[in-house]
């Protein structure tokens, strides 16, 4: 009984909802974080958010889109640190629940994609993780990353470009 209340009361306090933290966890594994250091990156972004709260700024406006930028820059920093080639591919397909897999060729193109997502600078990764994957508008990209809009709508479009050749080039699409 004890537990279960004093369970309660520290979800209670928890900055991120289930829907939130999901979100963290896509963007991160997306990211290239390893399926054993998601939790340490939820954790991470859970931190940033009450470290910002304790010093007395201001709440982001939008909990969930500031989350998911923490979070993908958390992922640009372990990419940096560990340059993660194959297993980027392995890591993505494990993702995706397994009543969503309509075969071979999904697993092809999953496979096909994550290495062209490896193969993008990190500022063009980034924002097609944060618009494609995490679902925020170019508005609220660019409203966390510090950057113009159409600064993000560039990386976008010649992100989105340099994917497509790369499927064309493996003869995926």
């Amino acid at each position: 009984m004890l537990r279960r209340k004093a369970r309660r009361a520290q979800e209670d306090d928890d900055p991120l909802d289930a829907a939130q933290e999901r979100r963290v966890r896509a963007v991160l594994a997306l990211g290239g974080v390893p399926q054993t250091d998601l939790p340490d990156g939820v954790q991470q972004v859970r931190l940033r958010l009450l470290e910002r709260a304790a010093s007395g700024k201001e709440a982001p406006r939008d909990v969930s889109a500031w989350a998911a930028v923490v979070a993908s820059n958390l992922a640009m920093d372990w990419h940096r640190a560990k340059r993660r080639q194959e297993r980027l591919g392995e890591r993505l397909a494990s993702l995706r629940q397994p009543e969503h897999l309509s075969g071979e060729d999904t697993r092809v193109l999953s496979l096909a994609v994550a290495r062209g997502l490896d193969e993008l600078p990190d500022a063009q990764r980034q924002v097609l993780v944060l618009r494609f994957y995490a679902d925020l508008p170019v508005r609220s990209i660019a409203d966390e990353l510090g950057v113009p809009e159409g600064t993000v709508k560039s990386r976008l479009h010649t992100a989105v470009r340099a994917l497509r050749a790369r499927l064309h080039e493996d003869e995926v699409v």
